[in-house]
């Protein structure tokens, strides 16, 4: 920030509002001072004169001429109506209830933007190729999980991603192993700009990033543990902050971005990952509202995400996973290994815990191996014992049926008159 907006903080009112907006947004703090700082440059003016003036008829013409100046040299309407904004909120912090009644043109345009298109595949894969180590990385979890730089590292460099925001990663001296593939990724809180924890995905792509960029990290000396910063620095600069701060993430991506050949803004890449996820979705590959969560939107999942404290079942975080793992051929620019057959292994294990089998002993079965059959007869033996332990070890079944159950795993017992049948489950 240019020190002539920072002397602005000498006034202690004007700090007061500063410290408050960033209460809630450094960014925002920062971005409302300078704005501040340059309408009162623009008109001659100090912070003080215009609370001053703010009921004055004289005052809101002013700002009328102002907003018409602005047009007429060709400023968007969303730059000019930022200008109302910031006053709204200085005027409002100090208790000043003026509304300034000026209609803008183009105020929710935005014309620097107008004409940008997602990039494909092919380019995107393009800018990974140009990008750094630690670039790439940047760009996964963008493209990949929807992140937005800012949940990559803060305005300030005090807070980012840490390892242990991976929490299916196992971290060891030399080399991090992921237990679960797509790997979940949580989002605090503090990282969040809605100010609501989720998480989303890392699909096969990102982990290979991730392990090179850390493994990279360890070779140079490095001892990573679980509050490690997952962005670490390189040689450019001095490094003044714990974390990288989002002006150096979106420098690593942008300049993969021009050396691609392309002019896109970082930002692009969580609109792809939205664009993709919603083509996904309207073939059926993933719900609205599972999508939305990721997307760090607040709504239904996100509710009860808050109500139950941070834990979503076991069961819904799993059907979540399932359903990133439907839509990461959407997303990846090289073919997933996490194929077909995974998918269906997946669904086995579901099947089978629904039944009623635990975590252990789905491990003494090899799921992956089983076939359509025994993965039937398994089911079908599990079924009827939890009919047995009801109480309904036996049952009378006409005689002509007697053949259709054994078939099903019933065992005969007798045959009864009015052509019946005894049968009962074989164990």
């Amino acid at each position: 920030m240019k020190a002539k907006y920072l002397d602005l903080l000498k006034d202690d009112d004007v700090r007061r509002w500063f410290e408050n907006l960033g209460a809630k947004s450094e960014l925002t703090a920062t971005v409302w001072l300078r704005g501040l700082g340059l309408y009162c440059q623009l008109n001659e003016t100090t912070p003080k004169e215009i609370l001053k003036a703010a009921k004055s008829k004289a005052f809101r013409d002013g700002f009328t001429d102002f907003v018409r100046r602005l047009e007429k040299e060709g400023k968007a309407g969303s730059y000019i109506a930022r200008f109302k904004k910031v006053l709204h909120s200085w005027l409002a912090y100090n208790g000043v209830a003026v509304r300034l009644k000026v209609n803008i043109a183009g105020e929710y345009d935005t014309p620097t933007i107008a004409d940008e298109r997602i990039p494909s595949k092919e380019e995107l894969d393009k800018i990974i190729r140009m990008a750094t180590p630690r670039g790439r990385v940047s760009i996964s979890f963008m493209a990949f999980s929807g992140l937005r730089p800012e949940s990559l590292g803060s305005y300030t460099g005090n807070d980012g991603l840490k390892l242990s925001d991976l929490p299916e990663a196992e971290i060891g001296d030399s080399e991090v192993e992921f237990t679960k593939m797509p790997t979940m990724l949580m989002v605090r809180k503090s990282l969040s700009k809605t100010r609501n924890q989720y998480f989303s995905f890392i699909p096969e792509q990102g982990i290979t990033y991730i392990r090179d960029y850390l493994t990279e990290r360890v070779k140079r000396g490095e001892r990573l543990a679980r509050d490690s910063p997952l962005l670490g620095f390189d040689a450019r600069g001095l490094r003044k902050n714990r974390f990288l701060r989002t002006t150096l993430v979106t420098r690593d991506i942008k300049e993969a971005i021009l050396k691609a050949g392309f002019s896109w803004r970082p930002y692009v890449l969580r609109a792809y990952f939205d664009t993709n996820m919603v083509i996904a979705e309207s073939k059926g590959k993933m719900s609205h509202p599972y999508l939305q969560f990721m997307m760090g939107h607040k709504g239904d999942i996100e509710a009860r995400y808050s109500t139950n404290k941070g834990v979503l079942p076991s069961d819904m975080i799993e059907d979540i996973r399932q359903a990133y793992m439907r839509c990461q051929d959407h997303l990846q620019t090289t073919k997933s290994e996490v194929g077909e057959e995974q998918i269906k292994q997946a669904f086995k294990k579901q099947l089978l815990a629904v039944a009623g089998f635990s975590e252990e002993e789905l491990e003494k079965h090899d799921v992956a191996n089983m076939t359509d059959e025994e993965l039937h007869n398994i089911v079908r033996q599990r079924l009827l014992g939890i009919m047995a332990n009801n109480g309904s070890r036996q049952k009378v079944v006409p005689l002509r049926d007697v053949e259709k159950y054994l078939a099903d795993g019933w065992e005969y017992v007798a045959s009864i008159p009015n052509d019946r049948a005894i049968i009962k489950v074989p164990f």
